[in-house]
């Protein structure tokens, strides 16, 4: 079995049973980063809260390493196996100390000091934070808090960290720290799974899961998802800007061995059209 695995999950907010999930099935496998996009209503928020039982179905399955979420008995070990980072981290910040917030969860959990000392140093390191582990927190840039509340996640030894629009509310720079981070996590093995309305940043996933009224549309690596241009475009869906470009310029009859899913690719592609 999948480390993830969900099974024909419905799920609905009021009592006429209007479906937000209307029968999603996906699987994420362990050290796998994965990116779920869909625009706004799809469904995509819903499905994060159901990966750390946070939301429970009300039809079919949800597994995490094995355990079904629908069993209290297993909630604490399920959420200790799934962090959520969500999209504004002053709501994740509890501390005005910045080693402080990132000790708060082990402390909870009942960790020995020493090994407190030991994660909360390794965590804001692993995020480039450690630096600033004595500042206050309401003095960090937007990038910079993220990047605590990922630490915080991370003092808590999950095998999977699911972020829910972690670079919505930053500038360019903070949305470039954050991904710096996040791809550090991935090279440490552990699980991704990313919700974005960022192009650029679900192409460095390996997988992409993208999702429209409540179940999947399309999933597949990156390149083969944002092939299906035409299928996207129908739902309303973005693609790369260097994806956009080179389908323009197909439909104008320039031919491209392959779709290019950033900058660096469209230059090298044009560059042969060219010659």
């Amino acid at each position: 079995m999948s480390f993830i695995s969900a099974e024909n999950v419905r799920f609905s907010y009021d009592e006429e049973n209007r479906d937000v999930l209307g029968g999603v099935s996906l699987k994420i496998e362990k050290g796998e980063f994965v990116a779920l996009l869909g625009h706004n209503g799809c469904g995509k928020s819903t499905m994060a809260k159901m990966l750390n039982a946070m939301l429970l179905p009300d039809e079919g399955v949800v597994y995490v390493d094995k355990m079904d979420t629908k069993d209290e008995k297993l909630t604490y070990e399920i959420r200790s196996n799934v962090g959520l980072v969500l999209q504004n981290p002053d709501n994740q910040l509890v501390a005005s100390i910045i080693e402080e917030d990132v000790a708060f969860g082990p402390e909870n959990l009942g960790i020995e000091p020493e090994e407190i000392r030991r994660r909360v140093d390794e965590s804001l390191k692993a995020v480039g934070m450690y630096e600033y582990r004595r500042h206050e927190a309401h003095k960090l840039s937007g990038g910079q808090k993220q990047r605590v509340a990922i630490a915080g996640i991370l003092a808590m030894r999950p095998s999977c960290v699911v972020f829910d629009e972690p670079t919505a509310m930053l500038d360019p720079s903070g949305r470039e720290e954050v991904m710096t981070a996040i791809r550090s996590l991935k090279e440490k093995g552990i699980t991704i799974v990313l919700i974005t309305h960022y192009m650029n940043e679900a192409v460095l996933a390996d997988r992409v899961i993208v999702m429209d009224k409540g179940k999947v549309l399309v999933e597949g690596t990156p390149r083969e998802v944002f092939c299906e241009v035409p299928l996207l475009k129908r739902h309303s869906l973005d693609v790369p800007q260097a994806t956009e470009l080179a389908y323009k310029l197909i439909g104008a009859g320039v031919r491209f061995t392959k779709m290019p899913l950033n900058a660096e690719e469209c230059v090298g592609f044009l560059e042969e059209v060219l010659k």
